[in-house]
């Protein structure tokens, strides 16, 4: 029984031994239980940045972004109305046409339109850039900046098929943002939306570049200018006219449109390019409007049926169909059947590639282009003529 009462002692003494090991190896820690959650504490113990987790700390560009977006309130006067409505010879609003008829047309039959939407502040001095369609209707446009003040602003001038506009304000000293090279912007690149959507000011949403070069077929013109930068970042209605940041806080385009079938978005939104838009801008603080150069040709996206048929190994690029008489391509010596494949030294893979480039060129500008004619590379530069008002 002795013997038996030793042994006891002698095994209590070897566990106290034993624990007191493993505590030291510990560093005088004790064990984690089941619900202390040791793996997440081990996880955290890893050999990464704290913000490994996230893939920007966007607080940066947004700061530099938002004081340079401003709220616009674009009205119609009730004179405008009417002379816009004699002009158009519809004595009586269109019921069917926007939401005239929900704004009670048999009460007022010149109810003068107004609407809201964001602009990006371009220089120090006051000139702002929005979209066409912000201000297209209005003769009274009012700009609120980021810190409340408000001012009376005046439309320098608009493109229409570009749905750009500029306005000016009687101010100094106005933040403004770094430009970025939109042509550089890759998918799958993180930014920001800036805006006024909803009537809800100075609003920031992020997403990622989904696509470049979408024509969606919404500006409606002779010959609209579609080659927009699709985002996922959430645009809704004021937001217009806002800013695409990239992740550094340089601006790299203008907000203009969603794809959505309710009115809101829906998950893509598109972005004027920066670098075209500049083309357009600069011109009409300049001269008021813009005069855009144009090649004089038609064409078409290249496709296999059409590679194949013209004995090419390329898949994508621009057809020129046809070449129109005393055009500037013909000048030039662009032949159709060519297939453009780069125009001043930007890769043309869609006809949006070669509008985006073409299209923010005035006329008088040359165009450097690269064509594939009957399966070799020529350069051809071209300078540009002002379309014809004729055609």
């Amino acid at each position: 029984m002795k013997q038996v009462f030793q042994f006891v002692i002698a095994g209590m003494i070897g566990g106290i031994i034993t624990l007191g090991g493993y505590f030291a190896l510990q560093g005088g820690q004790p064990l984690a239980t089941a619900n202390q959650a040791s793996f997440a504490k081990q996880v955290n113990n890893l050999n990464v940045p704290p913000t490994a987790n996230v893939p920007f700390d966007f607080t940066q560009a947004a700061s530099i972004a938002t004081p340079a977006v401003v709220h616009i309130s674009a009205k119609e006067s009730e004179k405008k109305a009417r002379e816009n409505r004699q002009r158009q010879n519809q004595p009586f609003p269109n019921f069917f046409d926007d939401d005239s008829f929900l704004r009670g047309p048999f009460f007022n039959f010149n109810q003068p339109k107004q609407g809201t939407g964001s602009g990006v502040i371009y220089t120090q001095d006051g000139y702002i850039i929005t979209n066409n369609h912000v201000v297209e209707f209005a003769d009274e446009v009012e700009v609120t900046t980021s810190d409340n003040k408000t001012y009376s602003a005046k439309i320098i001038g608009t493109y229409p098929d570009g749905d750009l506009a500029v306005l000016k304000i009687d101010a100094k000293n106005l933040p403004t943002m770094r430009i970025a090279n939109s042509d550089e912007a890759k998918i799958g690149e993180w930014v920001l939306a800036v805006g006024n959507p909803l009537e809800l000011n100075s609003t920031v949403t992020a997403g990622i570049i989904s696509a470049k070069g979408r024509d969606i077929n919404i500006i409606k013109g002779k010959a609209p200018i579609e080659s927009f930068i699709q985002t996922d970042a959430a645009v809704n209605p004021g937001n217009s006219g806002g800013a695409l940041v990239d992740a550094i806080g340089r601006l790299l385009g203008i907000n203009t449109a969603i794809a959505t079938q309710t009115g809101y978005f829906e998950g893509y939104s598109f972005a004027i390019p920066i670098n075209l838009a500049i083309g357009i801008v600069d011109d009409i603080i300049e001269n008021g409007s813009y005069q855009r150069g144009f090649l004089g040709i038609n064409i078409a996206d290249l496709d296999n049926a059409a590679a194949d048929e013209l004995g090419l190994n390329i898949s994508q690029g621009v057809l020129v169909e046809s070449v129109l008489d005393g055009g500037a391509a013909q000048y030039a010596g662009v032949l159709p059947n060519d297939v453009i494949v780069q125009a001043n030294g930007k890769n043309v893979k869609s006809s949006a590639d070669l509008l985006e480039v073409v299209g923010g060129s005035k006329a008088g500008e040359t165009v450097a282009l690269v064509v594939n004619r009957s399966g070799k590379q020529e350069n051809v530069s071209v300078r540009l003529k002002a379309q014809d008002a004729n055609k």
